[in-house]
């Protein structure tokens, strides 16, 4: 179960803002000038043609400070294989202002990515713009962020883990560094269905307060879930549940967040799970919105590209 805000049925808001951050591209620059040494004083001797000196590579303009900047990581933070690199602005970003911001918000990695401005759930269009690779960060790699003048981070990617939640199996499979196993779950009842799609964990929680109340749903429910994963800023959490000791692994029962046993199985997967693991959840309806959390990985390498300002 979940407390939920205004939005879809069976969902919680993310309170506070989230905060966003970027990556540097290191530049250098120089001249490299061959030179011959003259032939002994009072000898006639010739030197060998001097070669032509080499271009100047040109200076990497400086970044400019920017303003009202967030980032969604921290220096030295170590993050799961799904982490976009998510920066939010105080204000909107005006279209025709977007190419140049793009310029100021860098990523050193070693791999290929494009930054996507992204219509957050919570913020208005302009104010969100994230970056990623094609696919999911290969464990171990090591991320530099620059968000301006200002920002700079310093990020590790860590072990992988993407769980895979299937609403028809009332099951997930967790593979972690390339071993599997499979737990109980129940998810969303009938019309209060859990997102499909690929979420991103944000944050976790031993213990979360949701009342039912606050997304119209009466008394159903009111008190604190134990061993809470955040995947969306509309309230799916993958949680403890007693519902799920008698229901997980054949009905789907909660109103749409994924419940897991009281037997040790939720706690053991909230003590593994760190911000950006992956968390899949297939054979259910209407798939989560890039914005709506870390839902960059639902957009295809094509439609991610082509939310970059810089064509």
């Amino acid at each position: 179960m979940t407390t939920r805000t205004a939005g879809r049925s069976g969902r919680l808001a993310l309170a506070g803002g989230a905060a966003l951050c970027v990556l540097a591209l290191a530049g250098c620059s120089g001249s490299a000038v061959a030179e011959s040494k003259g032939a002994a004083a009072g000898a006639a001797a010739s030197s060998p043609a001097a070669k032509p000196s080499a271009k100047p590579r040109p200076s990497v303009k400086p970044l400019k400070t920017l303003a009202g900047v967030r980032v969604n990581v921290l220096d030295g933070q170590t993050v799961g294989v799904g982490m976009p690199i998510s920066v939010t602005f105080d204000k909107p970003v005006p279209a025709a202002e977007r190419a140049d911001t793009e310029r100021q918000l860098k990523v050193t990695s070693g791999v290929e990515g494009s930054w996507s401005w992204i219509k957050d759930r919570n913020l208005l269009d302009g104010q969100r713009v994230d970056f990623r690779p094609q696919e999911y960060w290969t464990p171990g790699t090591k991320i530099t962020v620059r968000a301006g003048a200002g920002i700079t981070r310093h990020v590790t990617v860590g072990r992988s883990l993407v769980a895979t939640v299937d609403v028809t199996a009332h099951t997930m499979k967790i593979v972690k560094d390339g071993r599997t196993r499979t737990v109980p779950v129940t998810a969303g009842a009938p019309g209060m269905d859990t997102w499909n799609g690929t979420m991103v964990v944000s944050d976790k929680a031993t213990k979360v307060f949701m009342d039912s109340r606050s997304v119209g749903y009466g008394d159903a429910y009111a008190g604190y879930y134990y061993y809470a994963v955040h995947l969306t800023t509309s309230g799916t959490y993958l949680h403890q549940n007693p519902k799920a000791d008698t229901y997980g692994g054949h009905q789907n029962v909660t109103h749409g967040c994924v419940g897991l046993p009281t037997d040790g199985t939720a706690k053991r997967f909230y003590d593994e799970v760190i911000p950006g693991d992956v968390v899949k959840v297939v054979g259910s309806k209407d798939t989560v919105a890039v914005g709506n959390g870390y839902g960059d990985w639902n957009l295809d390498w094509d439609a991610w590209r082509a939310g970059s300002a810089l064509k």
